[in-house]
């Protein structure tokens, strides 16, 4: 049984991100992101519920006047297999016409989630529009979508939690990212 952080983490396999290089990752993001979008109007959408925990460190790391907003759309349903189509819930937008959008989402897996947010934005008509992801997956993904600008970590191609990431809905607060035993 592994303990970090003063949370047991006897679930985990394998620790693949620590805490601190999360720390350290996020700033660098907060400070490309900062020079990146100076002087302009900068909306991070935030995708529920995988992506509060980075959305919130990576904001605070964004030395810049900015707003956040929420869009969800589920890929899983209860377990480990996505869904063949994303499914929209609640949205929290307002007009984004305009405006310099960063996507932000917690992984890109299988790329159906972000494909469809991507999409979804893009139909919006903002001025500029990128995507920020915690964690990237190895592995090769539909064309339709856009590959994220910013990149906190490469992940390999198993059943990760942590940080935001979640196996039904638990694990999602560890300060970490590892390995889910017993899931593949």
């Amino acid at each position: 049984m592994n303990k970090k952080s003063g949370i047991l983490t006897y679930d985990i396999e394998k620790v693949l991100v620590e805490e601190k290089d999360i720390i350290k990752r996020i700033k660098d993001l907060g400070r490309q992101i900062t020079e990146d979008y100076a002087g302009k109007d900068l909306l991070m959408v935030s995708l529920l519920k995988g992506s509060v925990i980075f959305l919130s460190d990576l904001v605070r790391s964004i030395d810049l006047p900015l707003e956040f907003a929420f869009l969800t759309i589920t890929n899983y349903s209860r377990g480990t297999k996505p869904l063949i189509r994303p499914k929209v819930g609640e949205r929290s937008l307002d007009d984004i016409e305009g405006r310099d959008v960063i996507l932000v989402e917690d992984i890109l897996d299988t790329g159906n989630t972000i494909a469809y947010a991507q999409q979804w934005i893009a139909r919006k008509n903002p001025a500029s529009f990128e995507t920020a992801v915690f964690c990237s997956k190895k592995k090769q993904r539909s064309s339709e979508i856009r590959e994220p600008k910013y990149v906190g970590f490469t992940v390999p191609d198993r059943f990760v939690v942590g940080y935001g990431l979640d196996y039904a809905e638990k694990y999602r607060n560890l300060p970490l990212v590892g390995i889910l035993r017993d899931v593949q």
